[in-house]
């Protein structure tokens, strides 16, 4: 009679045992289902271009997007010509360059706004998109470049930005997939393989 007693028990709780395990294996992989979902794309930004105006990163979805911060007074600003050359060659509907002005590196980038435009203009015949003077780095860090430069918000590495030129390569989901040393061109073997890339 003892032996039905304990039997009976055991089998009363078992159900519960089981459901609780269960129940703990699907939210576990509930949680791994959401974790790409939650991972942020460059599409949520709104920036102020050169002249004044909104400019929606949201516009540029199932586009590839090069983004980079410039200086009219570096070594590196010839860059601007292979920028340019690249824009020619492949910006339209599968891709894009953002130029980013900033005086973080040496104090490259003294102008304003609109003597940058002129600059550019006047300099490299520059007609790819170029957005208002920011901060790439340091305590008043853009917000978008806050997003490029940390793991916790693009999804795939932190990086810090090193100098003017630096380059960060966008897909055409909005994510980041590479982040380019400031020396390397513009229209390296590597960077035009990728936008050519399907």
């Amino acid at each position: 009679m003892k032996k039905l007693f304990v039997m009976a028990a055991i089998l009363a709780i078992t159900p519960i045992f089981a459901n609780t395990h269960h129940t703990n294996i699907n939210t576990n992989k509930s949680i791994m289902t959401q974790t790409p979902k939650d991972k942020k794309t460059i599409y949520q930004f709104k920036v102020t271009d050169l002249y004044g105006e909104e400019f929606d990163f949201a516009s540029l979805k199932g586009k590839k997007i090069m983004i980079v911060n410039t200086a009219s007074e570096c070594g590196l600003t010839p860059q601007y010509k292979q920028l340019q050359s690249m824009y020619n060659e492949f910006g339209g509907d599968n891709f894009v360059i953002v130029g980013f002005p900033a005086n973080n590196f040496g104090s490259q980038e003294p102008g304003s706004n609109e003597e940058i435009a002129t600059f550019c203009e006047q300099n490299y015949g520059v007609s790819f998109p170029m957005m208002n003077k920011i901060s790439v780095k340091g305590d008043d860090i853009a917000p978008i470049y806050e997003f490029l430069t940390k793991k916790s918000k693009n999804g795939l590495e932190d990086s810090e930005v090193q100098w003017n030129f630096q380059k960060y390569l966008i897909d055409e989901t909005g994510h980041l997939v590479k982040v380019i040393n400031p020396r390397t061109l513009p229209d390296d073997p590597e960077i035009k393989a990728w936008v050519k890339a399907k």
